[in-house]
């Protein structure tokens, strides 16, 4: 596999695998007492936040620009500003990540790359130190 040939979204297998990823990953934020701080930051139905994150996954993998035809530029530490994203939170939010992509059995060079990506844009989104 070479990932400069295709596309995250392509690699990780499109629509079908990156909405299993979000499903997955939204699961465990409601299951993991863990990660209990950073699910408060959503509302109580997961749904649009399910919707949105698989929107804006499907651009930022390199498939369609769901998120951005819907609702302009994603904006994420604008988006992100109202909330408290401390290390903590970030840690949780990758936790849930990595959880679901555990469970998707992702060829460990695409999941290497998509590891990389997911800390560098949760690190991004913190706004506070604690």
């Amino acid at each position: 596999m070479n990932i400069q040939d295709e596309t995250p979204y392509v690699l990780l297998g499109g629509e079908e695998r990156v909405r299993e990823l979000v499903d997955r990953f939204y699961d465990y934020m409601d299951e993991l007492e863990e990660v209990e701080p950073v699910r408060e930051m959503h509302a109580k139905s997961l749904r649009v936040s399910r919707d949105k994150l698989f929107k804006f996954l499907s651009g930022w993998l390199g498939g369609p620009g769901l998120y951005e035809a819907e609702y302009g530029h994603p904006r994420l530490r604008r988006r992100h500003m109202p909330f408290t994203v401390t290390e903590e939170a970030r840690d949780q939010w990758l936790l849930c990540m990595n959880k679901a992509m555990d469970d998707m059995d992702i060829e460990p060079k695409l999941r290497a790359f998509l590891d990389n990506a997911f800390l560098r844009t949760a690190d991004h989104m913190r706004n506070q130190e604690h």
